[in-house]
């Protein structure tokens, strides 16, 4: 049996990043300056995750894709194509920039990677919201214009958040997350974002940081992924999001309650936003973050009362 993966945390540091992940998840950060990112699982060239433990421990995801794909992924994946996804914690403990990621129709032209992303809320500060979306009407034309005049913000919806909201931002959707909360980040595997708007603030170089202006609205013009809005599932057991890149399902599990995924299926990723599960002895706890090979037949019993988010449909050789 192919036992679930954990890898090992990259920290990243960011100008509206805090130290909020070592009281929230109870990690160890380094050094003193503000984490804004934590990678949880990462195939790409410039990073990539390590695995924790168990018989591959130590080696990269590239490597084990390279040389396990079909006991990963499943039989027809190309060994040399990257995992898929990323998957990410935020602490956004002041407000990102006002950014935008390409759709795939204009990514490629620009150097870019399209990049559509699911954010669930783990922890939202009262007063907190999102920015997602342009409000009806306003074209490229309209918002170059509120950029000069620093009204931007004004032209893009703002949905206030609760702990454990969801939001899918598709490709090409405008959008910012406001100061006070701690994020679990579900996206496409990409690393390219075009910033518009950064509220007057300094890098942590002490410079501006660089802003994107004709990436931003040539992804603008490109949007067809219509307005974002969140989500909030009553039932037990819920889809948060689905779209061609994935689908993303949460598990609301009372102490004891068992969750369990067939060998031979697909391949998927497990996140707990809260609790505890249990299997084979290995706990795994708030804000951990495992892979489930295809190869592997997976069970887990929860040791809290939990909330988990269960990740697939992310294989496809047709993207």
């Amino acid at each position: 049996m192919t036992p679930f993966l954990e890898f090992i945390p990259l920290y990243q540091e960011r100008v509206w990043g805090g130290r909020g992940l070592a009281e929230f998840l109870g990690r160890k950060l380094p050094g003193a300056s503000p984490i804004g990112e934590s990678w949880e699982l990462v195939d790409r060239p410039e990073a990539q995750s390590v695995v924790a433990d168990g018989p591959w421990a130590g080696r990269t995801l590239r490597e084990i894709m390279a040389a396990h794909s079909a006991e990963i992924m499943g039989p027809a994946w190309p060994k040399a194509r990257p995992f898929p996804l990323l998957v990410k914690w935020l602490d956004c403990r002041e407000r990102l920039s006002l950014q935008v990621h390409p759709p795939a129709s204009v990514a490629a032209r620009m150097g870019g990677e399209p990049k559509t992303e699911n954010w669930y809320v783990a922890r939202a500060e009262p007063g907190a919201a999102v920015l997602a979306g342009l409000k009806p009407g306003v074209d490229t034309a309209r918002f170059r214009a509120a950029l000069k005049d620093n009204t931007a913000e004004s032209l893009v919806h703002r949905l206030p958040t609760a702990t454990g909201d969801s939001i899918l931002i598709r490709s090409g959707v405008m959008h910012a997350i406001d100061g006070g909360h701690l994020i679990l980040e579900i996206q496409q595997n990409s690393d390219t974002t075009y910033r518009v708007y950064d509220w007057g603030r300094l890098g942590l170089d002490g410079k501006p940081r660089a802003m994107h202006i004709e990436q931003s609205m040539a992804s603008l013009e490109a949007n067809t992924a219509g307005a974002a809005h969140l989500v909030r599932p009553a039932a037990k057991t819920a889809v948060l999001a689905e779209c061609p890149e994935f689908r993303i399902t949460r598990h609301r599990l009372s102490r004891g309650e068992r969750l369990a995924f067939p060998a031979g299926e697909q391949a998927r990723i497990l996140s707990v936003v809260s609790g505890e599960l249990r299997a084979d002895g290995r706990a795994l706890l708030t804000g951990d973050n495992v892979l489930l090979p295809y190869a592997g037949e997976h069970g887990f019993a929860a040791g809290a009362d939990s909330v988990v988010l269960a990740t697939d449909k992310f294989g496809s050789l047709e993207k």
